[in-house]
């Protein structure tokens, strides 16, 4: 089995953008990619009567997978967590539900790419969350944090989620959702490489136009599919003795 679960510290950090960018990537290789974004929330209805996240419409594109249904078969027209959106729609589902739609979307020989819906501790729903997904899943997570001032509290937290629920962490992307011109956020990618064990991976770019791709070659240029077993819990705590700076972009001054 092979693939990752993208989850994030926060909404809007970036999750769909650094999957689609990943899903891209991986087809370009030659790589088999199934994506799937079991639930979504904050929906639209089109002019064919379909209830669609822009999430799932742009991973689809990314992937060459248009069957939305399949992709993301619990959407909600509420922007909330999928527990309160479920519930105000009248609604219902099990986290068994979500397991079996995404075991559907898996392939053989495919990687699989499954983002979840907010951060680590969304409730999904009334008793679990993204976690407990995660971890009936068994995919290792990729962690996408906002580059700004406070995601190093965030990010620590997200990890310590992860570690208290035995979920191996494959490694952290920075995602600028504004141009980094604070001091915190200049110094952030350092900051966290210096106190945690997981891996600092990429950092992407904040791209008014992705046109100029600038952030698919920063996720090109990384073997994803090679990237090392750390086993659960393995990587999270900080704390190293020597800083360990393994990002794709090279930090500005």
């Amino acid at each position: 089995m092979t693939g990752f679960f993208i989850t994030g510290t926060d909404t809007g950090v970036g999750k769909t953008r650094f999957t689609s960018l990943l899903a891209s990537c991986l087809r370009g290789r030659g790589v088999a990619v199934r994506v799937c974004k079991p639930v979504a929330t904050g929906a639209q209805w089109n002019e064919d009567g379909q209830l669609i996240s822009d999430d799932t419409r742009q991973l689809g594109l990314a992937a060459g997978d248009l069957d939305f249904d399949s992709l993301t078969p619990y959407r909600f027209e509420t922007p909330a967590n999928p527990s309160l959106a479920a519930r105000l729609a009248g609604s219902a589902y099990t986290i068994n539900d979500l397991v079996v739609a995404v075991r559907r979307r898996e392939q053989e020989g495919a990687v699989t790419l499954i983002e979840g819906v907010g951060g680590i501790m969304c409730p999904l729903t009334e008793k679990e969350t993204i976690a407990d997904l995660a971890s009936s899943l068994g995919y290792p997570l990729l962690v996408v944090a906002r580059r700004s001032l406070g995601t190093l509290n965030h990010l620590f937290l997200t990890l310590e989620a992860a570690q208290s629920h035995g979920l191996e962490v494959a490694g952290v992307i920075m995602s600028e959702t504004e141009p980094p011109v604070d001091l915190a956020s200049r110094h952030n990618p350092t900051e966290f490489s210096i106190r945690s064990r997981a891996p600092l991976l990429a950092i992407l770019p904040y791209e008014p136009d992705p046109a100029l791709g600038q952030g698919k070659r920063i996720v090109d240029a990384i073997d994803w599919p090679g990237l090392p077993s750390r086993g659960p819990g393995l990587g999270l705590l900080p704390r190293p003795k020597t800083p360990v700076v393994s990002f794709a972009q090279i930090q500005l001054p």
